[in-house]
């Protein structure tokens, strides 16, 4: 068991290298620690239908990861990394929005999902990480009306729905960042006038080979 966790430890490194992240011994453990209890919970809560840990680590943690630097140079450019609220909808095993919590602890990340257990595994997460800045909420994200200044979602529904459905919880100069696999020209060719893309980039995963792209979305000037 020790030499498996001691090669995940490595793959985690390695990956942590190639995304040019530099995270200090506490984080490096905490993410350790967090797909251990993505692995314990996932026996019982089924949270995720990834259950080997070499594939979760890629597929899960390393895949989260990947958006760290653009979310960090976001909020450097805003004046927000002191400070900032972002909301994970539909967050699931709290990917990645536990992820986010770990790597950006200024960052206040509030992790919504409709299925109490996986609210009730984010606050568990909190608890046993350490994490203040990090809350697990079960509702519908439509009836969320307080600001947040970053909204994310990683595979979660079409970019129309995902944007119609978080509106309201949009700070009025927030901005959505949406995970996705292949580039969506169709989903985008639908989004609602009040929406506009304003930044799209590539994202490489180390160990996955598969496309990955980030989307910046915000409402229009005339919203």
């Amino acid at each position: 068991m020790q030499a498996a966790e001691q090669d995940l430890r490595a793959v985690l490194l390695a990956g942590l290298q190639a995304l040019q992240l530099d995270l200090s011994e506490q984080q490096i453990n905490q993410l350790m620690d967090f797909q251990g209890l993505i692995a314990k919970w996932t026996q019982v809560y089924n949270l995720t239908a990834v259950r080997h840990p070499a594939e979760m680590m890629t597929h899960h943690l390393l895949d989260s990861l990947a958006v760290i630097a653009p979310l960090r140079q976001y909020l450097q450019k805003v004046g927000l990394e002191r400070g900032g609220r972002l909301l994970d909808v539909g967050s699931g095993a709290g990917l990645p929005g536990v992820v986010i919590a770990i790597c950006c602890p200024m960052v206040d990340v509030t992790c919504v999902d409709t299925v109490a257990k996986k609210a009730a595994f984010i606050k568990q997460v909190g608890l046993a990480l350490q994490l203040p800045n990090l809350a697990g909420l079960h509702a519908r994200v439509e009836n969320i009306e307080h600001p947040f200044d970053v909204i994310t979602s990683r595979a979660f529904a079409s970019l129309a729905d995902f944007t119609n459905w978080s509106a309201n919880a949009l700070a009025k100069h927030g901005v959505w960042m949406a995970m996705k696999g292949k580039y969506p020209a169709a989903e985008l060719t639908v989004l609602p006038p009040t929406v506009e893309m304003f930044h799209v980039e590539q994202l490489q995963v180390p160990g996955l080979d598969a496309e990955r792209c980030l989307l910046w979305m915000r409402a229009t000037a005339s919203q």
